[in-house]
């Protein structure tokens, strides 16, 4: 439904934009409810619970603020991260700064603003020691990111609680346990515990064991201090989300339900609690909707080639078997052509719920590579895929990219950025658009390359 709308309303065209991102507005509304339900299960009486987004899953102003209006903060990891959710009107009281390498001016910025920071290391720690007066009741809280080094999943780069991590403070590590105790006794400012031990390819069962060790962290540092000055556990990380169907597994709900079966001390009162999901909030929301401008073929491979390739999908291009997408095929007219959707099961919702058939026999289907435009040999978002055969002029729908995909382009042969569109569907089935983020021209592509100082290098 969706599909063909965006094509009967121009969203895609011919020359002028080949390639759109849309993004279901009650899909994230619908996710951002799903994710309060199931902590509100298990939380106890009065328990302060704050969800904040990750703000790099999705950097876009107007989707901060609708997560905003569900009740849902920010993770910033950035001073551009911090602009954006600030430009979205987010509360400080429901930002929280997050970053392994953050400046001087960064930490007092954020001082200033009253955001919560989370310091990363032991120098850090040490650099705050000469922002903060204790006592000051305009202090935001401020806590310290330990690493539990419990150990990895299933994408290297998605790990962050391994033995080498370059994220916080190792735990594992001879003295190192001992040190941040004595950190907190030393520093009664320090009233927060962070930990994020991954997101995508994590089994929940490890990450509730994450959970589990920083509760415990705090555990020992309050009864160390001999009083509850840690009063909030930030759980950094996300769900891991899948990419194979239709489905939403695993569900906020279980994990909700996990961490009170592994760590029931988390939801007694004692600790509010902080959450930062980010891909599991916005991926199932998003497709991108890609023209074919050329059909081909070589060694006997049928080759599409479309607009969309490793400047939005960089993850998928490069590591395709930690990061494989769905693709959806449509007509030239926003119509599904049915078959199976690419990954081996049967067609996907491509924006709208116009599926595919799934025909299970594969008859009118061929084996064929989903190309992307950038000038190098491994630009494809799919490789020998089955799937209705796509022909210039149809439409390749790039499924569940919602998060991390349109939102953080990549340069690469200074490709535009595409235009961003949000959609809510009327009862009576009309399909309607507002834009997130304009397609971006090829004078702001001149701008940002420098073309203000054309002759900068010259010799006078």
């Amino acid at each position: 439904m969706a599909v063909r709308a965006a094509v009967e309303q121009g969203l895609v065209t011919g020359d002028r934009e080949p390639i759109a991102a849309l993004l279901d507005v009650r899909a994230i509304r619908e996710a951002a409810g799903a994710l309060r339900a199931a902590f509100d299960a298990v939380s106890g009486p009065g328990q302060d619970v704050l969800h904040t987004f990750a703000v790099k899953a999705a950097s876009l102003v107007p989707v901060l603020r609708l997560l905003a209006d569900e009740g849902i903060g920010c993770e910033v990891a950035s001073p551009g991260e911090l602009a954006l959710a600030r430009a979205a009107g987010v509360p400080a009281a429901a930002t929280v700064l997050d970053s392994p390498a953050k400046t001087p001016g960064e930490l007092r910025e954020a001082l200033l603003l009253g955001i919560a920071l989370n310091a990363d290391n032991r120098s850090e720690l040490a650099r705050l020691d000469e922002l903060v007066r204790p006592g000051d009741p305009a202090t935001p809280p401020l806590g310290l990111r330990v690493n539990p080094q419990i150990g990895g999943g299933s994408i290297d780069a998605m790990s962050t609680a391994t033995a080498t991590s370059k994220f916080g403070v190792a735990l594992a590590d001879p003295g190192a346990r001992e040190e941040v105790v004595r950190a907190y006794r030393d520093r009664p400012w320090l009233t927060r515990l962070h930990s994020h031990v991954g997101s995508q390819g994590m089994p929940l069962e490890l990450m509730a064991e994450g959970a589990r060790a920083t509760y415990e962290l705090a555990e020992e540092i309050n009864a160390a201090a001999g009083r509850r000055q840690v009063d909030t556990l930030d759980l950094g990380g996300g769900l891991p989300v899948n990419f194979g169907s239709d489905a939403i597994t695993p569900t906020f709900e279980q994990y909700a339900r996990l961490l009170a079966e592994t760590v029931p001390g988390l939801f007694d009162g004692s600790y509010g609690l902080v959450t930062e999901f980010g891909r599991s909030l916005l991926a199932k929301a998003g497709t991108i909707l890609a023209r074919v401008e050329y059909a081909k073929s070589a060694g006997g491979r049928s080759i599409a080639v479309t607009h969309a390739g490793a400047q939005i999908a960089v993850r998928t291009v490069f590591t395709p078997d930690a990061w494989p997408l769905r693709v959806a095929a449509y007509d030239a007219k926003g119509g599904s052509k049915g078959g199976a959707d690419g990954t081996g099961g049967t067609g996907g919702t491509g924006a709208g719920g116009e599926a595919g058939t799934g025909e299970a026999s594969g008859a009118g289907l061929v084996e064929q590579d989903i190309a992307g435009p950038c000038c190098f040999a491994g630009d494809l978002v799919a490789r020998g895929r089955l799937m209705p055969r796509l022909d210039e002029g149809d439409y390749a729908a790039l499924l569940d990219t919602g998060a991390y995909y349109f939102s953080n382009p990549f340069g690469y042969n200074s490709l535009p950025r595409p235009g961003v569109y949000g959609f809510t569907v009327t009862d009576g089935g009309e399909v309607r658009f507002v834009t997130v983020r304009d397609p971006q021209t090829l004078a702001e592509i001149v701008g940002d390359s420098g073309g203000a100082h054309r002759d900068a290098l010259r010799e006078r």
